[in-house]
C-alpha cells in the first residue's frame, strides 16, 4: 500500500496596516495580494479608518480581486477571496 501525501497548504499571516502611512498603503497592498493570490483567501487588517480601507479598496478593483468588507461584528478588515 503507498501513502499518499498531500501537500500542505502554508498559511499566509494577514497584512496588518496598523501605523503604517497612507500614502504607503497602494504599494503594501498590491505587492502583499500579488505575491500570494495563489493562496486566497488574504486578510488585510484596515482598522477603523474609513481612508485606510478606500485606499485598499481601490487597489484590489484595480487589479480585478474579489473581496469582503469585514463582518457584523469587526468591520475593521478586508478579506480578498480570488
Amino acid at each position: 500500500m503507498v501513502k499518499r501525501f498531500e501537500e500542505k497548504k502554508q498559511y499566509v499571516q494577514p497584512l496588518d496596516l496598523h501605523g503604517v502611512k497612507h500614502g504607503d498603503v497602494p504599494v503594501l497592498v498590491e505587492n502583499f495580494i500579488l505575491q500570494y493570490q495563489c493562496e486566497c483567501p488574504l486578510k488585510i487588517i484596515v482598522g477603523n479608518s474609513d481612508k485606510m480601507k478606500k485606499i485598499t479598496i481601490a487597489v484590489l478593483q484595480e487589479h480585478d480581486f474579489e473581496y469582503s468588507d469585514g463582518d457584523y461584528y469587526n468591520r475593521g478588515y478586508i478579506v480578498v477571496l480570488k
